[in-house]
């Protein structure tokens, strides 16, 4: 029994044995197996990261590459190909006057507005304008009930007829008193009396004389009148309404229209140069344009300077009068100013689109008889919006590139376009045209050939 145990024993201790072996054996050959794996994902993982890159670099290439191959060159010539002519626009420098204005914003502002008023207390029996009705000073404009003054007038020119009566008993009775008196007939004492009496009886009749006046003065203002010449405007109050003095309405209000003016600022920078030619006896003439600018409503004269200036904006008032006679200006209508302070007198004038501002400053393309430009500083005056004076830096008859300067660099090569409708233009375009159709189809042929 011992021996079968003993060999019981040793068989299991084989067999773990030859399992622990077996293991062992196991794990050596995973090992190798996983080493070889690691290094195929690592190169995998850098195959698509290079592949992601090359796809990156292409997307931008198929996006940038158009924009830059159309991107003009830093001579500015866009469109133009490298070595040729630029085909242009040129005006000539010419000689003439070039007004100096002011540009201001302004008001129309009458010379008179009246907001007519009741100056007595009654009922409005008629009115004697229409609506937007024309009316002349001391027309008839409304009607207040006079009957009440008209009684209130007869009592105090009764009350005088009474006071007039007992003035003149208080007379007679003061001579009687003074001949008593001489007569030594009376005491003094009472022909000083009725001497106060005549002075008292002398006041009254003063004071109903002005009680008198008053009422004819009602009587006055119960017929209303117009009190400047103008245009009325929309009726306040209707007839049979009880107007009264403490109304803030009015009955109507009367607005000048001929003349009118116009109240604009300029900055306080100008004031010295408009004060020179104003103080000088200069009429400086004043034109009104419309809100945009575009549209000129009338032409008037500058008449007065304001005496301060607002510190609140740094600019000053100022008043112009115009005759509008067609009334083209209307009342608190926002207007656009221009005032002729001064007009220069053979001036060099080229168009402002001419004009090129830069690194040299300001400046013109100046053509040469090589049909080529050249860089020149100029010196700018005035404009008028359409053309500019040139101070200095420009010769008169000089021709100069005002169409096509964008394109342009300093000795660049120009070609002259012919002006805007001259006949010579559809021609050019034609001669124009049928070369770049030319390039087109050996375009397209050069591209059938690649193909091919």
């Amino acid at each position: 029994m011992d021996d079968q145990h003993s060999d019981i024993l040793a068989r299991e201790a084989r067999t773990k044995q030859d399992g622990v072996a077996r293991r062992d054996a196991g794990d050596l050959v995973a090992e190798p197996r996983e080493a070889e794996t690691r290094p195929r994902r690592r190169s995998g993982l850098k195959v698509l990261l290079w592949l992601l890159l090359l796809v990156a670099i292409v997307g931008a290439a198929v996006v940038y590459l158009p924009k830059l191959a159309h991107k003009p060159g830093p001579g500015g010539g866009g469109r133009a190909v490298s070595g040729g002519a630029t085909p242009v626009g040129v005006a000539s420098a010419q000689k003439g006057d070039m007004p100096v204005t002011l540009s201001g914003l302004g008001t129309v502002t009458p010379l008179a507005m009246v907001t007519v008023k009741t100056q007595i207390n009654g009922y409005l029996m008629s009115v004697g304008f229409e609506e937007g009705q024309h009316v002349k000073k001391g027309d008839f404009l409304a009607q207040i009930d006079p009957r009440p003054y008209q009684v209130a007038l007869e009592q105090a020119q009764a009350q005088l007829a009474k006071d007039q009566a007992a003035l003149k008993d208080a007379e007679l009775d003061l001579k009687r008193y003074n001949t008593l008196v001489a007569q030594n007939s009376i005491a003094t004492q009472t022909r000083d009396t009725q001497i106060a009496t005549v002075g008292q009886d002398r006041a009254q009749i003063m004071l109903d004389q002005a009680q008198i006046d008053t009422q004819k003065l009602n009587l006055t203002y119960a017929h209303i009148i117009s009190p400047v010449t103008g245009r009325v405007g929309l009726r306040q109050v209707d007839p049979g309404n009880y107007v009264q003095t403490s109304d803030a309405n009015g009955i109507v209000v009367v607005t000048q229209l001929e003349p009118i003016s116009v109240i604009f600022t300029l900055p306080e920078d100008n004031l010295p140069e408009v004060q020179k030619q104003f103080h000088a006896g200069a009429t400086l003439p004043t034109t009104a344009y419309d809100r945009t600018g575009a549209t000129q409503l009338a032409i008037g004269k500058l008449d007065t300077i304001d005496n301060q200036i607002d510190t609140t904006t740094g600019t000053v008032k100022l008043r112009a009068i115009f005759d509008n006679s067609d009334e083209s200006l209307f009342p608190n209508q926002f207007v656009n100013i221009k005032l002729l302070v001064n007009t220069l007198r053979d001036a060099v004038l080229v168009p402002v689109s001419a004009i090129q501002r830069g690194a040299p400053g300001t400046f013109v393309y100046l053509v040469k008889p090589n049909n080529t430009v050249g860089v020149q500083t100029v010196k700018l005056g005035p404009g008028d919006g359409q053309q500019v004076a040139v101070l200095s830096g420009l010769q008169p008859g000089a021709r100069v590139v005002d169409d096509g300067a964008d394109r342009l660099k300093d000795g660049a090569k120009i070609t002259i376009a012919p002006p805007a409708g001259s006949a010579a233009q559809p021609a050019a375009q034609k001669q124009g045209a049928a070369p770049h159709a030319g390039h087109h189809r050996n375009q397209q042929g050069g591209a059938r050939q690649t193909s091919e």
